[in-house]
């Protein structure tokens, strides 16, 4: 943990001079991040599959700013509603896969409308119905796949349709004129390791083994998905997990007695190689088609920090900031853990003490120590990597949002060597 604070200290004074210019709370946006997430994942797959394609999750962080510079970066982007295929449209993307249950008849029409950029990813029996409707009305072919459901148990049933009704679905797409179905689509989300993935991707390789062999070869693309976790790994609150699930983190416990805790993820170099194995040994030879990965949060999450700035300290042990939990949406840090860093008055030392946001709810926290040399009304308060399913989620709540700003760079005035 120390070295992860340090990281940011070694930042601070970039951080402080983006306060200076714009006030606080602030949504800021790490592009240089972002980019280097892109590539990074980008090489990974590519270093062991032929014909990969990537695509970011915009729902993991709408911010319009984060979606053009991946679409700069090459990636496409996947949306999952007819806003964010609008965002994705006015951000230039040429490459769009269009996801997600319930699909209303405009959003359907909106992506006819732009067929030569967008594949839909259909949802059920009853969409690629409405679907070929809507081409046929606008003359046009769509590009389409089929997601399949990784899951015939629980509340992920209600994404795609189960594996066995896929000769069915492709049936009926035969017998559709204006919808070109040439792809398969399933998504596992939260993982830290690969396991989940390769399992689906042998039942996968079963099933498709069983289909006639001019259905294989019309699939031209496959997309496993994404729920890619950072390598950091998932770091937690000890009253939010069940005994046996986690691991302690790697961070001393603070003289009060502080403690977190991390479930362990896997890097992108491994998530890469486990699942370019599965897909070589399970999928049929004749299945030759582009893999597209669908990684949202993998990408966003070290991209977007947030800024606060100490309001009242009430007493030794109970600190209110300017900026309320109603930036990320839901009571986050009752369960998972980040470090609140005090930029003013930086230290390795994490303090026990109530970090509370300025909204009128006893839920509004920030954590419950911070990292720092004491705490006065003024200080800085750093959360860092706030990126993945916050600002997306924010809420209209109480008090304004916090404004979204760029990090301001600063001039390196260390003596040349």
């Amino acid at each position: 943990m120390g070295h992860f604070v340090r990281s940011f200290h070694d930042r601070r004074d970039a951080f402080l001079a983006t306060v200076k210019a714009n006030g606080s709370p602030l949504y800021v946006i790490d592009l240089e991040a972002l980019r280097n997430r892109a590539r990074q994942f980008r090489s990974a797959f590519s270093a062991v599959l032929s014909d990969s394609r990537v695509y970011y999750a915009l729902k993991s962080n709408s911010h319009p700013l984060l979606a053009a510079t991946l679409v700069e970066e090459g990636l496409g982007l996947d949306v999952s509603s007819g806003l964010e295929l609008n965002t994705a449209l006015k951000c230039g993307a040429g490459d769009i896969v269009f996801s997600g249950p319930g699909k209303r008849p405009d959003e359907l029409a909106l992506a006819v409308e732009h067929a030569e950029r967008v594949t839909v990813l259909l949802d059920s029996f009853s969409e690629l119905k409405k679907l070929e409707e809507a081409a046929t009305r606008a003359r046009v072919t769509v590009r389409a796949g089929v997601r399949l459901s990784a899951d015939d148990t629980g509340i992920w049933r209600k994404f795609g349709i189960p594996l066995a009704e896929l000769p069915s679905f492709l049936h009926d797409a035969r017998r559709c004129e204006h919808v070109d179905l040439c792809g398969l689509q399933s998504h596992l989300s939260w993982n830290l390791n690969p396991e989940a993935q390769v399992k689906f991707i042998t039942r996968l390789g079963a099933a498709l083994g069983e289909l006639d062999s001019v259905d294989r070869k019309s699939i031209k693309f496959l997309d496993i998905g994404g729920g890619f976790w950072p390598e950091s790994g998932e770091w937690l609150q000890p009253e939010a997990m069940p005994k046996g699930a986690i691991q302690p983190a790697e961070t001393d416990a603070a003289p009060g007695g502080l403690k977190h805790y991390r479930n362990e993820a896997c890097s992108i170099d491994e998530f890469a190689s486990q699942i370019s194995e599965a897909l070589k040994r399970h999928l049929p030879d004749d299945v030759n088609c582009t893999i597209c990965l669908e990684p949202g949060r993998w990408l966003c999450h070290h991209a977007m920090h947030i800024l606060l700035t100490v309001a009242d300290v009430k007493s030794p042990d109970i600190v209110i900031t300017d900026g309320g939990t109603n930036a990320v949406g839901w009571e986050r840090f009752e369960a998972d853990y980040f470090p609140v860093i005090n930029l003013t008055r930086p230290s390795l030392q994490e303090h026990e003490c109530l970090m509370a946001g300025s909204l009128c709810t006893p839920h509004d926290l920030w954590g419950y120590g911070f990292f720092g040399d004491g705490v006065e009304e003024g200080d800085i308060l750093l959360v860092p990597d706030q990126g993945a399913y916050t600002y997306s989620l924010r809420q209209d709540f109480i008090k304004p949002l916090p404004v979204c700003v760029e990090l301001c760079s600063v001039p390196d005035t260390r003596e040349k060597q």
